[in-house]
């Protein structure tokens, strides 16, 4: 595992971004873990979380012009991890959409810089049903820009009702996804440091019933 997955996996769990149990999800499975990157509120705690976005950023070969932040959590987020890369000597311009359009003032649905003709990383929380990742891409390319890839805190790795996961689906459409973690990732942390047996296997079940089949 690279430092920046095991620098956040443990920020995760410092901060009850990840807590495991029995929880509801939108589809209506019951997943034995829960993700909310929203638990992250404070200076310090996101600084950590910008600079592990930031060493995933770099080390990914990605060539990009811009940063892009769908509202609302990804509007904090990528304002941190701009942050975060301008400490490592590279200064990238950022914007972020509203929820609804402006009707006076400038107008539009699209705040900071712009993102015509740029190459944009778009960056997000979690990816499961994918849904965001897709309106901000359709909303990207409807501007100008070239959307070349997403990032995001944590992959699920699920499938959806039609037997394909929302990564699969994504790439196929053009905008790869490449996470800091995957719930693969998160199994081979809490297996080597110790993690409540239990919970493990219960992860482990949830993925054999709905989980990508690679």
């Amino acid at each position: 595992m690279l430092p920046h997955q095991t620098a956040f996996l443990e920020l995760a769990l410092e901060h009850e971004v990840l807590k495991f149990g029995s929880f509801t999800l939108k589809s209506g499975r019951i997943s034995p873990y829960f993700f909310n990157l929203g638990k992250i509120a404070g200076g310090a705690g996101l600084r950590r979380l910008a600079h592990a976005y930031a060493d995933a950023l770099i080390g990914s070969g990605l060539e990009f012009d811009l940063l892009f932040g769908p509202a609302y959590k990804g509007i904090p987020l990528v304002a941190a991890i701009a942050c975060a890369l301008a400490e490592r000597g590279r200064d990238v311009p950022f914007a972020y959409n509203r929820k609804e359009a402006k009707d006076h003032g400038e107008g539009g649905v699209l705040v900071g810089a712009d993102v015509k003709g740029k190459r944009v990383i778009i960056l997000d929380d979690v990816l499961t049903a994918g849904t965001a990742l897709r309106q901000s891409f359709a909303l990207l390319k409807d501007s100008g820009a070239t959307p070349v890839a997403a990032m995001t805190a944590l992959d699920r790795q699920e499938v959806g009702p039609n037997g394909r996961s929302a990564v699969q689906e994504l790439t196929e459409s053009g905008l790869p996804v490449k996470p800091l973690v995957t719930v693969r990732d998160l199994l081979a942390y809490l297996t080597s440091n110790g993690g409540d047996a239990s919970t493990i296997e219960a992860i482990r079940a949830y993925q054999a019933q709905y989980g990508v089949k690679d």
